[in-house]
């Protein structure tokens, strides 16, 4: 018999129970904390570095023109910090979703959510925030998803 997964996927009554052992389920909630520490400070050098842009092109040597190729690698440096916040800010939302997940409903945290296998721990290790099981993962991939 099959339950249905919130997802969508179904999952078998072999599969009830806890996916994830407290210790391993403590250790991940770990690696999403520092990893969400570790982009917030991305994201605050990223703030620090535009502010100071932004008071250096409002100082007095402001007036005198840069060459156009001058402005040029300005323009692709801002273009290129922003492409990094941007990175940066859908990681952090990534590893906010799975402290979430991991909240709300820590015994299916590490559950694939399309087939509702587990999630390999040495894969949650690498990656604490994955929603999918590897197997399924290749599949995306392979499709073009």
């Amino acid at each position: 018999m099959s339950l249905p997964i919130p997802n969508g996927g179904a999952r078998s009554e072999s599969d009830e129970g806890p996916v994830l052992s407290k210790e391993q389920l403590a250790h991940l909630e770990e690696r999403l904390l520092e990893e969400r520490e570790r982009a917030l400070r991305g994201l605050d050098l990223f703030n620090e570095a535009a502010q100071a842009n932004r008071a250096a092109g409002d100082s007095n040597l402001a007036a005198y023109t840069d060459h156009m190729a001058d402005q040029g690698t300005e323009a692709m440096e801002r273009e290129k910090a922003a492409l990094f916040a941007t990175k940066e800010g859908r990681y952090l939302y990534r590893l906010q979703e799975a402290l979430r997940r991991l909240y709300r409903d820590p015994d299916n945290f590490g559950r694939c959510r399309a087939t509702g296998r587990p999630i390999g721990f040495e894969r949650l290790d690498a990656l604490p925030h994955a929603r999918y099981c590897i197997e399924h993962k290749r599949e995306l991939e392979a499709s073009g998803g």
